[in-house]
């Protein structure tokens, strides 16, 4: 999370995703939504658990975001919209057993992202978002 460009770095963790998802012939998925997903009331810790991680990943792209010359309020929402739109990416593509999903997903985050951070205050302009 101490890239330079953050565009970058979502678009490499998104190539990273789904070329474990290749390589595992689709098995390879995220431990703590696994964790998330099957704790119930006899483990809550479990649950508290898996809530701080996916908290701190939410903090640490909020920060990266924040560094780049987004507001507080918007590095926040962005970095739980990175964190649940590969999640759910992951899932479909397990599901689908295909990258499709995956592929979608890191577009439109890839977009949106150039796009929020080239409409910042006191924004240079920067390239254009992917065909």
């Amino acid at each position: 999370m101490q890239a330079d460009d953050p565009v970058e770095a979502i678009d490499a963790f998104f190539v990273l995703w789904r070329d474990r998802l290749v390589e595992s012939g689709f098995r390879a998925g995220c431990p703590i939504v696994a964790v998330a997903v099957e704790t119930n009331d006899d483990a809550p810790q479990l649950a508290r658990s898996a809530a701080a991680v996916f908290a701190r990943w939410q903090e640490a792209l909020a920060a990266l975001f924040l560094r780049h010359g987004l507001t507080e309020e918007r590095s926040r929402r962005l970095g739980a919209f990175v964190i649940a739109a590969v999640e759910g990416a992951v899932i479909m593509c397990r599901a689908e057993q295909s990258t499709a999903p995956i592929e979608a997903t890191a577009a439109e985050i890839h977009d949106l992202l150039l796009h929020t951070l080239r409409d910042r205050p006191g924004a240079e302009p920067g390239p254009a978002p992917r065909p």
